[in-house]
């Protein structure tokens, strides 16, 4: 009788071949087939042990129910990581590359009790004051002047020409950043996520948002960075640096993901312009199975404890996959019968994220006025062809080149006034994508009435 192993198989490229052996979230193989090791971690339970990068040891939650346990159970995990013992007791070097991304600052991101509450509000009632108005017209003259840079090329790399420039503009806009801090800031947090030059990536962004507060504190402005400043917490410089840090960086390095990913989608799932072009819907499927950051809510047990049966000691690593615990085949009947928002990319509990709905509106705002302005844009390569970005935290393609019809285009600064309407592009011929153009503009104008 044949017999068959009963074991699971580590993807291809994993060394966690040997009995304890812990699963490298880094690498090429990780960054090329993340699902294929989320697969293989489920194995072991609702909880797995992993490798973040080269001597760094953490417990990855991968089971939906155990991470908004975790999540939501701020008495027994804690987010200050002056307590990772690892770190505090000299195991891991502090120039490791995930070190930066982890490192305890005294923002809100990595407080507990009463200093999380004054800072996460100050946060909250700041972000709440952005006009959702001006937020979606500023979005839209963002997309087209960016469109005007590539449109009569009939090519372009849709990350870096666009995905990864948006959020940028915008967010420079919203926090009444100078285009050259905001340059510096977007180095800062891609070197960070990528483990590229990370100390030096660390200093340029502190350096960058250094001289924004500086700049606010002399002339303040219709802008989040002034209402921060200017909110009853009383922030002082220092807090305001690092409130304003991980805004900034939550507000460009994840919307780039997500804004490239979900055009990745779109561009390679042609059933979303067949069915309607529901721009939102492919939004939600993508948070729910390519979430722009895939494994990151770095929590210590404040005591030894277990979680879903996995022992924890205090101040051990545990980190949250939103990737792996969106995708688990628990998951798929429940997601059809409920709520296509209930996944975890935005985080749950009192650290949830603070700006999902502005970076929500700037994602779906800059599609559908690409794809109308572009409505026969197409992928331009092979999709086994692209290259997705290393490092354990993020997810994200490195480009994602596309072809579309030339359309007519001026060279012109970043508006400052909506600008008219872009002359439409030649109905030479009736062909699949074109009549898949006419769906994208047909729906998107009824997602925005």
């Amino acid at each position: 009788m044949d017999t068959h192993p009963t074991a699971p198989v580590p993807p291809p490229g994993c060394p966690a071949h040997t009995p304890g052996g812990r699963v490298p979230l880094h690498g090429p193989e990780f960054a090329a087939d993340p699902q294929a090791y989320y697969s293989y971690l489920r194995h072991f339970g609702p909880t797995a042990p992993v490798e973040l990068a080269p001597g760094v040891e953490a417990t990855l939650v991968t089971d939906y129910a155990a991470a908004l346990q975790l999540l939501q159970d701020s008495g027994s995990f804690r987010k200050d990581a002056r307590r990772w013992r690892d770190l505090a007791e000299g195991r891991i070097s502090p120039d490791n590359p995930v070190v930066p991304v982890l490192a305890y600052r005294p923002n809100c991101m990595f407080s507990d009790g009463a200093a999380h509450l004054r800072l996460r509000q100050a946060v909250t009632d700041s972000m709440a004051r952005v006009d959702v108005r001006r937020l979606s017209r500023s979005t839209e003259q963002v997309s087209d002047y960016l469109i005007s840079q590539f449109g009569s090329r009939g090519s372009a790399d849709l990350l870096g020409d666009y995905a990864k420039q948006l959020p940028l503009f915008v967010f420079n806009e919203l926090f009444g950043c100078p285009a050259d801090i905001g340059d510096r800031v977007v180095f800062g947090i891609t070197g960070m996520f990528d483990g590229i030059n990370a100390d030096k990536a660390v200093e340029v962004l502190f350096g960058a948002v250094r001289e924004l507060v500086a700049l606010k504190r002399a002339t303040p402005g219709d802008d989040v960075t002034s209402w921060l400043m200017q909110h009853q917490a009383r922030l002082t410089d220092e807090e305001m640096v690092h409130q304003l840090a991980l805004l900034l960086i939550a507000g460009n390095e994840p919307l780039r993901n997500l804004i490239g990913n979900t055009l990745h989608r779109l561009l390679t799932h042609d059933e979303y312009a067949y069915k309607g072009g529901l721009i939102d819907e492919a939004v939600d499927d993508t948070l729910w199975e390519n979430p722009p950051m895939q494994n990151l809510a770095a929590h210590y047990p404040a005591s030894d404890l277990e979680l879903a049966g996995q022992k924890l000691r205090a101040g051990d690593l545990v980190l949250v996959s939103f990737a792996a615990a969106n995708t688990g085949p628990a998951l798929t009947a429940a997601r059809q019968s409920g709520s296509n928002r209930a996944h975890l990319a935005w985080s749950a509990g009192p650290h949830a994220c603070p700006s999902k709905d502005p970076a929500r509106q700037i994602t779906v705002t800059a599609i559908e006025n690409l794809l109308n302005r572009l409505p026969d844009v197409e992928l331009a390569v092979p999709e086994d062809s692209l290259t997705w970005r290393p490092g354990p935290f993020n997810r994200g393609l490195v480009t994602l080149p596309a072809r579309f019809t030339q359309v007519g285009t001026a060279h012109r600064g970043v508006p400052q006034a909506r600008p008219e309407a872009p002359a439409s592009p030649d109905q030479t011929q009736a062909d699949p994508k074109r009549e898949r153009g006419g769906k994208w503009s047909q729906f998107l104008n009824w997602l925005t009435k």
